[in-house]
C-alpha cells in the first residue's frame, strides 16, 4: 500500500450526558469531530486530534479513548473545563443541548495551530485537515477561516463535515452566511439532508442528489472534488469528480442514530487517505456498513475495519 495521509481533526470533544428512562444522565464521550476522529483511526488511517482536551475528569476520559482507538492527540491539555451536551433519545434520534462558553475545545490560539500545521507539513508532508460542527458557529468561524487558508497554502486537503447546528447560534443567519463562506476552501465535503434544509433546501431527498451536489458547487463549494450527501435510513449519495452513486442504507436492528454521520465520513476520509484512487462504490459501501454497525451499538461506537468487513459479507440493503 503507498503511503497513507495523514489526517488532522480540529474540532468539539465533549461529554454527550444521554438522559436515560429512570431520569439519570449518562455521560458518553462524544463530539462530532471527535467521533470522527475515532472512526477513521479505527478504520486504519493515521489520526491527529488537534483541538485541546480538558485536564479534568471528562478530558482526561476522552483523551484516553482517543489514545485506545490509535488517534495521536496533537496539543497540550487545558485548563478550561469539558464541553457538555445534554442528549434526548425519542424513538432513535437524539436531540441535543450545548454548554459552549469557556471550554478546553475552544482554547486555542490560530498562531499557535498555524505553527502546528506548519511543523507537521515538515515532518509528514501536506496533510488532510478536517473541520466542521461547532468550529463553524461565530464568532469561532473566523479562526478557522484563517487556519483553513494557512493550510491551503501549505499545500494541504480541506475535509468539511459542515454538521449543521442552528439551535445553538444566537445569530442564525450571521451562522448560514459563515458556513457558505467556509464551504468555498473544502476540497471534500459531506452534507446531511437535515444540514441540506438549514442551506435553504426545501425537504431535499436522495432522488434530488446529483442537482443538489451540482448547486453545491456552483454556488458555494467549487473546489470540492468529493461530496457526501447523506440521507439518514434512506442511504447516501457519493460524488468522486464526475461520478456519482447512490446507495441505500443497510438493514439493521437501530438501538439509536448518535455518531452515525461521524462514522460514515470518518470511514470516507480515511479510505481517501489510505488509498487515493479507490472506487466511489466501495468507499460508499464501507462507509455505510460502518455507520449501520454504530446505529446497532448505543452512543457512538465506531467498528473497526474488521467488524466492517465481517459486516459486508452478510449485509442487505433496505
Amino acid at each position: 500500500m503507498a503511503h497513507a495521509n495523514h489526517i488532522y481533526i480540529l474540532g468539539e470533544a465533549l461529554m454527550d450526558c444521554v438522559r436515560q428512562a429512570d431520569g439519570r444522565f449518562l455521560p458518553l464521550a462524544g463530539g462530532s469531530p471527535y467521533n470522527m476522529a475515532r472512526a477513521a483511526s479505527l478504520r486504519g488511517a493515521p489520526v491527529h486530534y488537534l483541538s485541546p482536551l480538558s485536564k479534568d475528569t471528562f478530558g482526561r476520559q476522552l483523551a484516553a479513548q482517543l489514545q485506545r482507538d490509535g488517534v495521536t492527540l496533537g496539543t497540550a491539555a487545558s485548563q478550561a473545563p469539558t464541553s457538555l451536551a445534554m442528549v434526548q433519545i425519542h424513538e432513535g434520534q437524539p436531540s441535543y443541548s450545548f454548554y459552549r462558553e469557556g471550554v478546553a475545545d475552544r482554547d486555542y490560539r490560530v498562531e499557535t495551530m498555524a505553527a502546528l500545521l506548519r511543523d507537521e507539513t515538515v515532518a509528514h508532508g501536506p496533510g488532510i485537515l478536517n473541520v466542521g460542527s461547532l468550529l463553524f458557529i461565530p464568532p469561532e468561524n473566523e479562526k478557522v477561516q484563517a487556519l483553513l487558508e494557512l493550510a491551503r497554502a501549505l499545500g494541504w486537503t480541506i475535509s468539511m463535515d459542515i454538521n449543521m447546528r442552528p439551535q445553538v447560534a444566537r445569530d442564525v443567519p450571521a451562522y448560514v452566511e459563515g458556513v457558505k463562506a467556509l464551504m468555498a476552501q473544502a476540497d471534500w465535503l459531506k452534507a446531511s439532508d437535515e444540514d441540506l434544509q438549514v442551506l435553504g433546501w426545501v425537504a431535499p431527498a436522495m432522488a434530488d442528489a446529483p442537482a443538489l451536489v451540482q448547486a453545491l458547487r456552483s454556488q458555494w463549494s467549487h473546489r470540492a472534488k468529493n461530496i457526501a450527501l447523506t440521507f439518514g435510513a434512506q442511504g447516501a449519495y457519493l460524488q468522486v469528480g464526475k461520478r456519482g452513486i447512490a446507495m441505500a442504507a443497510p438493514r439493521v436492528a437501530v438501538v439509536d442514530t448518535v455518531g452515525a454521520g461521524d462514522t460514515f465520513w470518518g470511514n470516507c476520509v480515511a479510505d481517501w487517505a489510505l488509498q487515493p484512487e479507490t472506487e466511489p462504490h466501495s468507499t460508499l459501501a464501507l462507509a455505510l456498513q460502518a455507520a449501520a454497525i454504530n446505529c446497532s451499538r448505543s452512543g457512538c461506537q465506531p467498528p473497526t475495519r474488521q467488524e466492517t468487513q465481517a459486516f459486508s459479507a452478510t449485509a442487505t440493503p433496505r
